[in-house]
């Protein structure tokens, strides 16, 4: 009797766990400046009305379909403890990544979850072991502060040399390809080549699938950040053409936070040892590659309602939004003197994320002060971002939840705020 009330319980969690075969899908084009519908969309967000928040690339908000079955799933997990855990989270799991798989365009044998991007990266770097004494390896001032890190700390402990590039800013798409492949053609001993597929830097969106090609050609292996790009634009791991990868989905897919995938092409498989913990070298699955202990189970069985909300509102549909309210503000002040806009508008180059840079005010504490300064006298919440190497910067993240209006309010601040820090 107990085991039927368990296989109840379990059969009920998995109605609402979003692990349908069906995939909902949007249909019909939206578009992207009908504020009608997107403020339906909107209103599925509970937002704080203490600002007007331009600062949505930390996480995403979860949907409130989201977020209440994440509350659901908190509360089933919780009462069933270890007796859920270990006898049928595994089997509920699965038809999940199977979606997510299937979505992203991998086998369900090269996808594993993590609880972000950066675990994933991180798990990739510490087991590839394709590098030899002499080699060397690459990234640039837009990849993210850990990674760059970890990829510094892999050529230390494979004797390996650190080629450290400056990304041209603004930039255009042709600009960007030839970037690096000058990069590739001046450093023919690079074997890793780590790209940042949108930067939280500065937006830039980079034309990842040429670039692996280039690189491809010259024997060099690709990883991808992935981190702020999947939900955020469409597109498939072939689209990538990269054999390492690292996906969040609390950032753009609006999963709760604390989820990621890992993927490694089936044919590279062993080009990343298992995990320290995990088997011998040649042994094991993805699975073994990457070990983050218990994990929020509850946050993992939600990963299948998110994917349908994102689904629902259509992956184009959303990616048109978030760039037209990034075009909104951005076509306001880009011709505000001493205001620069880091991203050009080219579609090919950016997504919703743009940041912009005040004429001298590189300087961090000059973007910390801008920042204080769009929230004290506008409402409007920003966050400032270092380490590219023209300086710091102000970055500008829109979210669904945001309208129109929001955009223009933004762009009225922009040029209040670029008048009072004018030197």
């Amino acid at each position: 009797m107990v085991l039927k009330g368990a296989a109840a319980g379990a059969a009920a969690l998995g109605a609402v766990s979003g692990t349908g075969a069906t995939l909902p899908r949007e249909t019909s084009p939206v578009r992207p400046e009908d504020e009608a519908y997107w403020a339906r969309i909107a209103a599925q967000y509970e937002v704080t009305s203490e600002v007007t928040n331009f600062e949505n690339g930390y996480w995403g908000l979860m949907a409130r379909p989201v977020l209440e079955a994440f509350k659901r799933h908190t509360d089933y997990v919780n009462r069933q403890n270890s007796w859920y855990a270990r006898r049928q989270f595994y089997k509920d799991i699965e038809p999940i990544r199977a979606r997510l798989a299937a979505f992203l365009g991998a086998g369900e044998d090269e996808i594993v979850f993590t609880r972000g991007a950066t675990e994933a990266l991180q798990a990739i770097l510490r087991g590839y072991n394709g590098l030899k004494p002499g080699d060397a390896v690459m990234y640039a001032d837009i990849d993210y502060d850990s990674i760059q890190t970890a990829m510094e700390t892999l050529a230390l402990r494979n004797q390996c040399r650190v080629v450290r590039l400056e990304a041209p800013e603004p930039a255009e798409f042709d600009e960007i390809l030839d970037f690096y492949e000058a990069a590739l053609d001046a450093n023919p001993d690079v074997k890793l080549l780590l790209l940042t597929h949108i930067s939280h830097r500065n937006g830039l969106r980079v034309p990842v699938r040429e670039i692996t090609a280039l690189a491809r050609e010259r024997g060099v292996d690709c990883i991808v950040d992935a981190a702020h790009s999947w939900g955020q634009t469409t597109f498939t791991v072939d689209d990538l053409g990269a054999d390492f990868a690292g996906f969040n989905l609390h950032k753009w897919m609006g999963a709760p936070l604390g989820a990621g995938l890992m993927y490694i092409r089936r044919s590279r498989l062993e080009a990343i040892s298992p995990d320290i913990s995990e088997l011998p070298e040649g042994v094991g699955g993805i699975q073994n590659r990457v070990h983050t202990g218990t994990t929020n189970f509850a946050t993992f069985l939600t990963l299948g309602d998110a994917l349908d909300f994102h689904l629902e509102i259509g992956p184009e549909n959303k990616a048109a939004r978030l760039a037209h309210l990034r075009n909104l503000w951005v076509r306001e002040v880009r011709t505000i003197p001493g205001l620069d806009i880091l991203t050009a508008d080219d579609p090919r180059v950016h997504a919703g994320i743009t940041s912009f840079r005040l004429a001298g005010h590189a300087g961090a504490r000059a973007n910390q002060a801008i920042v204080e300064h769009l929230i004290d006298r506008h409402g409007i919440f920003t966050t400032h971002r270092t380490g590219l190497a023209r300086g710091a910067c102000v970055r500008i993240t829109p979210a669904l939840y945001n309208s129109a209006d929001d955009c223009t309010r933004l762009a009225a601040a922009l040029v209040e705020t670029a008048e009072a820090f004018r030197s």
